[in-house]
């Protein structure tokens, strides 16, 4: 199947080398009609960069690289075998109902809408989920079930091209009344989703629909109205769009892209006749035009997603005031408004900076509550979708870093270890009662089915698709961006063929090995990312020291003429680390958190006495830690063993004077954040106070 579908671009390069630009952008209609489909670009990365100008490190083709062992070939699997089959089921069942909204507005079924508004998209992100998979396995199972599912999407849209079950299927409702039908976010999916079918199948029938759709689009929004200039709301349409310009070469999707943004700041902040109250201003990036912008501001979905659009427009236009403007956000997230686990979003409610009531957002720098915060796994998988982007435009390994550190931690813990529970919330304390009201969105335990369904799918096509993250290509050679066992086949910007293979047992272990399989005699450029917590790396080749300093947040690049054979080994040393807060954070003042290698831990309730409440934990500060991997426990994994004092005495009131404290000193083991909740109802804390002795 991957010399079929190598056969079929290298077709599309020889055919759409005789067309002129101008016949390549208008034939973006006769695919409509299925009359051609030979004009698409050849590229087949996640995002695909091949030929975008403004890119240092350009994407892989998906399934070059394939995970051979260890720990992202077992999540992997779990999400091949368990995870996409699970959520399918769901989703074309009465539960999820997301198959259904597409069978009632095609006129197959008479029911009404059930789900959210985003539902089209998650079952989007879904069908992309089950490609990524595809990529890897080439079960033509797979294809055939998304081509029923395809052909019931098509019926269900419009004569020209509008495509949103739950405003077809309801006749009070019109089109882009107001920005809380989603219709944007549902469109971005849409189109990402197909592009990504058609890269990895080389088929047309879901790409055919979304052309269709955003032609429409392009007709419906291209020009401003009073009605549609502050539209731009949940904007996963603008790296969609992005994405169908490098699938077509059609210019309007990325012109059309370009206008969502240049519009947002630029037109109020009031209640207007498509703008409800709740959603205005820096709620939703509104208030300030993005290269004016110097914050991270209102939902952070949103702004996330907001800013790894205006990333794929960069990649195109390498606008420099639009660089820079991200590398400012990018800065205020990752300096000033993460979590020590890569999450965002601080906030279920509050205010911003311009006193804008936000919602599922950030807030002010260094405020980071650990008990109430939100970190809605869709914000945290969306830092790592932002910083994947900026690693493209920058090639810096600190993009990488984050993008590790969230996979690793906030992103993982949004999916039970079995693979069919979710968290939509990821705090770092969690106790018993600690709200009066339960909302499923703030669960203490991973809920079967959420009903805002947005997360769950959006984490499993990233697990699926992160080969697709672990090399970039650079100008004379290949980047390794992510860790773990794989086996890459892809080819070099030259063209050149490279083949490498990746043995290692990370994160549980810090040593690397890399073996060339293949490669051009010519000198070429290996880099290694050395993580910023990896002080002390080494980096041998062929037994010897390799001569380069592996310098900890920096890509170590390694130039020689490569041959069969040669053996790269890193080796980073996996020291157990206290960490503090900024002196800023308030919530953190006198506690730390304990962090191995990538991997953020935590302290739960079954791993202390009976009883023991999470806020009666305290860390000595020259307590000894020792890390222990243990194969048949939650998957296999490596706990912390050490020990915490216990506070026993037992006060009330509000506040309480501090006399005749009583200690007790318990052995216990940590648990990495991703981990815990799989073991029933508990409490848990990142953070504990320390107690200097």
């Amino acid at each position: 199947m991957r010399n079929l579908l190598a056969a079929f671009f290298l077709l599309n390069i020889a055919f759409s080398c005789k067309q002129s630009q101008e016949e390549r952008i208008s034939d973006s209609n006769s695919i409509v009609k299925g009359t051609i489909g030979l004009n698409l670009d050849k590229g087949a990365g996640i995002i695909n960069t091949a030929n975008s100008p403004h890119v240092k490190f350009k994407s892989i083709n998906m399934g070059d690289c394939q995970w051979t062992e260890g720990f992202w070939a077992d999540k992997f699997k779990v999400a091949e075998e368990v995870m996409v089959p699970h959520m399918g089921t769901i989703l074309t069942g009465d539960i999820g109902h997301s198959l259904n909204n597409f069978k009632i507005a095609a006129g197959l079924k008479e029911g009404e809408h059930k789900g959210m508004y985003w539902h089209d998209g998650d079952f989007y992100k879904w069908m992309e989920s089950a490609m990524y998979v595809y990529a890897q396995n080439r079960d033509e199972k797979i294809l055939e079930e998304l081509d029923k599912y395809i052909e019931i999407i098509g019926k269900a849209q419009a004569e020209d091209g509008y495509l949103q079950t739950q405003i077809q299927t309801d006749p009070s409702r019109k089109r882009y009344e107001n920005t809380r039908f989603h219709e944007m976010y549902n469109t971005g999916h849409l189109l990402t989703s197909a592009c990504i079918h058609q890269r990895i199948s080389g088929k047309t029938n879901f790409l055919d629909i979304a052309i269709k759709h955003a032609n429409k689009l392009y007709e419906d929004f291209a020009v401003d109205t009073p009605e549609n200039v502050r539209f731009g709301f949940n904007q996963t349409q603008i790296m969609g769009l992005v994405e169908l310009y490098r699938t077509t070469k059609d210019k309007r999707y990325l012109e059309l892209a370009e206008t969502f943004v240049n519009r947002r700041g630029k037109n109020g902040v009031d209640v207007g006749p498509t703008v409800r109250p709740k959603m205005v201003g820096d709620m939703v990036q509104e208030r300030t035009p993005i290269r004016e912008e110097t914050e991270a501001v209102g939902h952070a979905v949103l702004a996330l997603y907001y800013y790894a659009g205006a990333a794929d427009i960069a990649a195109e236009t390498g606008e420099k005031a639009l660089i820079e403007a991200l590398d400012r956000l990018w800065n205020s997230v990752v300096d000033k408004k993460m979590y020590v686990t890569g999450a965002c979003g601080q906030t279920h409610h509050g205010s911003s900076s311009h006193q804008d009531m936000v919602h599922e957002a950030f807030i002010d720098d260094y405020m980071m509550p650990n008990l109430t915060a939100y970190n809605e796994t869709c914000a945290n998988v969306c830092n790592s979708m932002f910083s994947y982007r900026m690693l493209g435009l920058h090639g810096e390994s600190k993009y990488a870093d984050v993008m590790e550190l969230v996979l690793f931690n906030s992103a993982l813990s949004g999916i039970s270890i079995e693979g069919k529970d979710y968290f939509y919330a990821n705090p770092l304390r969690m106790i018993h009662n600690a709200r009066d009201v339960y909302k499923s969105t703030e669960s203490p335990i991973r809920e079967p089915y959420i009903e805002c369904f947005c997360c769950p799918p959006n984490l499993l096509r990233t697990i699926t698709k992160m080969s697709g993250w672990a090399y970039s290509l650079s100008d004379n050679g290949v980047a390794v961006n992510l860790y773990g066992g794989n086996q890459l086949s892809t080819n070099l910007l030259d063209g050149s063929p490279l083949e490498l293979l990746q043995e290692t047992q990370y994160p549980w272990e810090g040593n690397v090995k890399i073996t060339i399989e293949n490669a051009k005699p010519e000198a070429f450029d290996v880099r290694l990312r050395i993580p910023d917590w990896a002080k002390g790396s080494k980096i041998r080749i062929n037994g010897k020291d390799a001569g380069v300093a592996a310098i900890e947040g920096t890509y170590a690049i390694l130039n020689r003429a490569w041959k069969k054979g040669d053996i790269i080994d890193l080796e980073m040393p996996m020291e157990i680390k206290k960490l503090e807060g900024h002196p800023r954070i308030e919530e953190v003042r006198n506690q730390a958190a304990i962090k191995r290698g990538p991997v953020v831990y935590c302290i739960e309730s079954p791993d202390l006495p009976e009883n023991t409440s999470i806020l009666d934990v305290y860390l000595p500060a020259d307590s000894e830690l020792k890390a222990t991997y243990q194969p048949d426990f939650l998957g296999g994994l490596t706990t912390i063993s050490g020990d915490l004092k216990l506070r026993t005495d037992h006060k009330e009131g509000m506040y309480r004077e501090m006399s005749d404290l009583k200690w007790k000193t318990s052995k216990t083991q940590f648990v990495p954040y991703f981990a815990w909740a799989n073991r029933g109802q508990s409490e848990m804390t990142v953070w504990m106070p320390i107690i200097w002795e």
